[in-house]
């Protein structure tokens, strides 16, 4: 017996069937060199990035820059996404801030044709737990979209609250960043079945194996936002339990990634944002506050980007 109704659980499904098959891809939001949204673009963008099968998007989410775009972009952007994915993969757009503007762009993304939402991490304050499950309860309250929770930064869930945000009939999981396995563990083993769990830490392919000990394999995937080459053939090799084939990755792809990632803040984006631009795809500049990397970090980029895209004949494509 599923604990959701119909409507709810056939989008759990749809996820939990993507979770499986692929990695959950974070597309980037296109601007101009002037800072103004390209929507053109980014439907060309993000054609090319779902012809590589990611089990499903999460437009207008951190990877998107969720918080430097306006209501009006961000309906365009879910609309797009909505228009292109055509029915093929399930959309789940990102909410967030307070309860009540999180309301708001969940609204947005229902009327859009969204499938679900992903709330992001509040703004600014910490909060007590009986906070965070009223701030759930309330969106939930609001929208008739199923609810992934992600607890990020200041949000962090203990398992009596995650037992309580499981009895909204609506919040059908929690994306975790961070990383925290003895946390995770006892969150997965408080959760009620059915319930989805995902690894959403930052360039989550470095702690993927890990987190599939505890029973979360799923993961997003911010390098397929400009390799999905190479996110697809680590996915393969982790899925076939193919450990010489992560390790090399790892070694010589997404550690080098990482530290150069970790040098300046923001770059999680800035970096994956230029990745792109280096591979020709129209996504264009980050938006303040973030800043684009320099000469000398984009030629590091290249040598990492390069050894990354060598690697990937060495293990076959998902099928």
């Amino acid at each position: 017996m599923t604990r959701f109704c119909a409507e709810v659980e056939g989008v759990a499904q749809r996820l939990r069937d993507g979770m499986a098959r692929g990695v959950l891809a974070f597309p980037l939001t296109s601007f101009r060199d002037d800072g103004s949204l390209d929507l053109e673009s980014y439907r060309a963008y993000l054609t090319a990035q779902l012809a590589t099968a990611p089990g499903a998007v999460f437009p207008a989410c951190g990877t998107g820059e969720f918080g430097a775009l306006d209501e009006d972009e961000y309906r365009a952007v879910v609309t797009a996404t909505v228009e292109v994915s055509d029915g093929r993969l399930p959309v789940v757009a990102g909410i967030g801030y307070g309860w009540a503007q999180a309301l708001r762009f969940a609204r947005i993304a229902e009327e859009a044709g969204a499938d679900a939402a992903l709330v992001l991490p509040h703004y600014l304050v910490e909060a007590p737990q009986d906070g965070l499950v009223e701030q759930l309860r309330r969106i939930a309250a609001g929208t008739r979209l199923p609810l992934i929770a992600y607890q990020r930064g200041q949000v962090a869930f203990t398992t009596g609250s995650l037992r309580r945000i499981a009895e909204i009939p609506t919040v059908i999981g929690l994306k975790d960043g961070h990383s925290d396995l003895d946390r995770l563990q006892r969150l997965t083993l408080a959760a009620p079945d059915g319930f989805l769990f995902f690894n959403g830490a930052a360039t989550a392919e470095i702690q993927a194996r890990a987190y599939g000990t505890v029973g979360v394999p799923a993961y997003s995937s911010a390098v397929h936002a400009f390799a999905p080459e190479i996110a697809n053939a680590f996915f393969t090799a982790l899925r076939d339990g193919d450990g010489v084939g992560v390790d090399k990755f790892l070694r010589d792809f997404y550690v080098p990634l990482v530290e150069l990632r970790d040098r300046v803040p923001g770059y999680a984006i800035s970096l994956v944002k230029a990745a792109a631009r280096l591979r020709g795809l129209p996504v264009g500049p980050v938006r303040a506050p973030l800043t684009d990397p320099d000469p000398d970090e984009l030629a590091e980029l290249t040598r990492v980007l390069d050894d990354g895209l060598n690697l990937v004949g060495t293990v076959r494509r998902p099928g």
